[in-house]
């Protein structure tokens, strides 16, 4: 699919089968959630602008690569987002956050919004938006309009799993926002979850219902 990439790394295909497991504790899921979030954060940052700066050290002084730009901004649909933000804030604990708050009506599918608070000057950052599943990607559709509305104009999308309907939703409605999974799974049921998935990621890492 244009725009997507499946990142097929051997220790997130490892970790990602752990979470499928019905059997995997709450702690446990946190955890490798967590721990699946630094391995994506490597690869939706690797395109980074660099340049080089004046630094001393113990040794000489040297210019040295730095990244380029304002801060970046990482933006978690809440709730099950903050788990991939808590990993990707290990890898770049000076990044902006940004916190949509969406939750699905499991009636109608469509995206309800709640809560919305995001850094300034978003038009001079790039966004990475996370959230773990784009099922039927009405809320990911949804927090896209929300920080377009702002001003941003540099986005990038990242979660666990896609379904192919999704994907094929998100792409139409913002081709210019590239999409970064680790697996994009077979199928949505006909209450929107993701097949053969994990089921609900939020449930999972905070054990509610």
């Amino acid at each position: 699919m244009n725009n997507v990439t499946v990142v097929d790394h051997p220790l997130i295909q490892h970790k990602l089968t752990i979470m499928r497991n019905k059997e995997t504790s709450i702690a446990g899921f946190r955890r490798l959630l967590r721990e699946i979030a630094h391995l994506l954060c490597y690869e939706v940052t690797r395109d980074l602008e660099l340049e080089l700066i004046p630094i001393e050290t113990p040794m000489a002084e040297m210019m040295a690569p730095a990244i380029k730009g304002k801060k970046l901004v990482f933006a978690s649909i809440l709730r099950a987002g903050n788990g991939l933000l808590e990993g990707m804030l290990d890898l770049v604990p000076a990044a902006r956050v940004a916190h949509i708050g969406m939750y699905r009506d499991h009636e109608t599918l469509e995206p309800v919004e709640y809560y919305f608070k995001a850094p300034s000057n978003l038009q001079d950052r790039l966004i990475i938006v996370v959230d773990p599943m784009l099922a039927t990607a009405n809320s990911a559709t949804a927090a896209i309009d929300k920080l377009k509305e702002r001003g941003a104009n540099n986005i990038r999308f990242l979660c666990l799993l896609a379904a192919p309907e999704g994907v094929a939703r998100f792409t139409e409605a913002h081709p210019d926002v590239p999409v970064f999974t680790a697996s994009i799974d077979s199928h949505l049921n006909e209450l929107g979850y993701i097949m053969p998935g994990l089921g609900d990621a939020g449930d999972r890492m905070y054990g509610t219902k």
